[in-house]
C-alpha cells in the first residue's frame, strides 16, 4: 500500500471511531447537569416526596381509588407510569396539575405547581426524576418526547 492509502485509511477509521464514540457517549450521557439534577433533587425533596415518597415509590395501593374516589400519588421510579408520558405532559401535570391536563371532571389531590416552583425548576426536578430511570425506561420515555416534539413540529 502506498503511503497516500495508509492514510487515508487511518483518517477513515479515526473517524469512524469518531462517530461511534459519540454516538456511545449520547447514549450514555447522564438526563441534565448535575447542579441541575442536584437542585431537582432538593426540590423533590421538599415539593413532591411527601405523597411521591422519599425514594419516588408513591402511595401504598396507588393503582386503587381512596375513599374519596381520587387516585394515590403514584411513583415515579421505574415501577410507575410517569415514564410512559412525553416531557411536554410531565411539564403540564407538574405545572397545571393532572386535573387541568386530564379534564373530564378528573379530580385529584395534586395541585399544579405554577405558581410554587418556576419553570426552571419543575423542569429540574423532571430532570432529576427522569435520571433514576433504569436505561430501558429512559429511552421510552425519550421516544415519546421525541415522537411528541415531531407531531408538534409537522401537525
Amino acid at each position: 500500500m502506498n503511503r497516500a492509502a495508509v492514510l487515508l485509511l487511518a483518517l477513515w477509521f479515526g473517524a469512524a471511531a469518531a462517530v461511534f464514540l459519540l454516538a456511545w457517549l449520547s447514549e450514555w450521557r447522564p438526563v441534565g447537569t448535575a447542579s441541575t439534577v442536584a437542585i431537582g433533587k432538593t426540590l423533590y425533596a421538599e415539593r413532591c416526596a411527601a405523597c411521591h415518597g422519599t425514594n419516588l415509590e408513591g402511595q401504598r395501593d396507588w393503582k386503587t381509588p381512596l375513599p374519596s374516589g381520587r387516585m394515590p400519588a403514584p411513583p415515579h421510579d421505574a415501577s410507575g407510569h410517569t415514564w410512559h408520558h412525553p416531557d411536554d405532559m410531565l411539564f403540564r401535570i407538574t405545572k397545571e396539575g393532572p386535573a387541568a391536563v386530564v379534564r373530564g371532571g378528573y379530580q385529584s389531590d395534586m395541585q399544579g405547581f405554577d405558581n410554587i416552583m418556576s419553570d426552571d425548576e419543575i423542569r429540574a426536578v423532571l430532570m432529576f426524576i427522569k435520571g433514576t430511570w433504569p436505561e430501558r425506561e429512559r429511552r421510552y420515555q425519550e421516544e415519546m418526547s421525541r415522537r411528541e416534539r415531531g407531531a408538534t413540529v409537522g401537525g
